[in-house]
């Protein structure tokens, strides 16, 4: 999801609810669930971290609890029994001028340079992964697995041919857009609407490349018509790698029943998401929105923070909660959206991806330390342990073969 305003970023996550979760799970629940998953390979395919990389005073291998700014590090994925994922290079959404996408340009470059460095500084715990094959071998490695995925293709407008240099140096998931328009594609979230119609011209060529390079193709934040065009052009499956379902919240970023039956039939996946104003309406009051306003002034906006500053961001953000309470999604509201996309697809089109350090958690699930609870609910729900693993991990890393086979079978002489 990153990067957003603070204001909108620190109330997705961090609040405390109008009411609280339903949803509990017993300790020995919990200790079931987490037997499970560590056997199991434990993906999430939308992973914000590597915007924290840039922070001098983040470290990976530190835990970084109670700190706005920090939900995922290697103590807590150990804690959670999370293997990897997918990191993902985000880039701001410029004003589309010829300055704003050299910057852009010069940002994802930055940023996959930035993943690879925490790579170099901590080899024998994270490790990149290439193939849909590599996982499994670096978790019996006793390593946590780093694909790289891109959220928004910005940083490839100035010049498309830069996706072959991202996928020799990783890449292995594409979106093409964010919150807003680009040249490639057409938002589900511009309040100016549709400039496209669905992708354009430049994005077409640019989901070509990516099928013959086998870089998988993610239509999350993209809008109906982008995956009605990806669902008549791509000669494999795609995914949605942080998404929810519109039948539950009707907001332009989930997906319709009638998509998610479409989606499955073309062998693709829908990754489920905790940002929770996909989950819930969270309206702010004008009260609210102005003192989140003068609190992202003061402490100098999201992307210049220290860690040492989340921490205060959290303190001011619990006491806002006291003065202007709203309502928060909860771990109930995710499973919701989770539960209503197993029945309409199965779980053999279902997968995970919380949008950790990018506005995702919900209330009972804050960090990735949390992550058993989804473990143990599935238990409930009675599904099997192969079930489980392909929601886990299975399913996207499916989509990534057939994706990788397709490329490889088709690619030039």
């Amino acid at each position: 999801m990153m990067l957003r305003p603070l204001s909108l970023l620190v109330s997705l996550s961090l609040c405390v609810p109008l009411a609280a979760s339903a949803v509990e799970f017993s300790a020995a629940e919990l200790a079931k669930a987490s037997t499970l998953q560590r056997t199991l390979l434990t993906l999430d395919s939308h992973l914000d971290t590597p915007a924290n990389f840039a922070r001098a005073d983040f470290n990976i291998m530190r835990r970084h609890d109670h700190n706005a700014l920090s939900q995922v590090d290697y103590p807590r994925m150990v804690e959670g029994a999370l293997d990897g994922g997918f990191f993902a290079i985000y880039t701001d959404q410029g004003d589309r001028s010829r300055a704003a996408h050299l910057a852009e340009r010069d940002h994802g470059l930055q940023r996959i340079l930035q993943i690879h460095e925490m790579l170099a500084a901590n080899p024998d715990t994270f490790q990149l992964a290439l193939s849909a094959d590599d996982a499994a071998k670096i978790k019996a490695a006793g390593k946590r697995v780093v694909y790289i995925s891109m959220e928004n293709a910005s940083p490839l407008v100035a010049d498309p041919s830069l996706l072959s240099y991202y996928h020799k140096a990783g890449l292995r998931l594409l979106s093409t857009v964010h919150f807003a328009n680009n040249e490639f594609a057409d938002s589900a979230t511009d309040p100016k609407g549709a400039e496209w119609k669905g992708l354009s011209p430049a994005g077409k060529a640019l989901v070509n490349e990516a099928v013959k390079l086998g870089i998988v193709i993610d239509q999350s934040h993209a809008s109906d018509a982008v995956f009605d065009d990806l669902i008549a052009m791509m000669p494999v499956p795609f995914i949605l790698s942080h998404s929810s379902a519109k039948a539950i919240y009707h907001h332009p970023r989930n997906l319709d029943d009638a998509r998610l039956r479409q989606l499955a039939a073309k062998g693709g996946v829908i990754q489920a998401n905790a940002y929770g104003g996909y989950l819930v309406d969270e309206t702010k009051s004008a009260e609210r929105k102005q003192a989140e306003e003068e609190l992202e002034k003061r402490l100098g906006g999201w992307e210049h923070m220290t860690m040492a500053k989340g921490v205060e961001l959290r303190k001011a953000m619990a006491e806002l909660d006291q003065k202007y309470p709203q309502r928060k999604a909860t771990l109930e509201d995710f499973f919701a959206h989770f539960g209503h996309m197993l029945d309409v697809v199965g779980p053999d089109h279902v997968g995970i991806g919380m949008d950790w350090d990018g506005g995702g958690g919900v209330t009972g699930m804050e960090d990735a330390a949390d992550l058993p609870k989804i473990t143990a609910w599935m238990q409930r729900r009675g599904l099997s342990e192969a079930q489980i693993a392909n929601i886990w991990s299975g399913n996207v890393l499916r989509v990534m073969r057939q994706a990788q086979e397709y490329a490889a079978t088709h690619a030039t002489p």
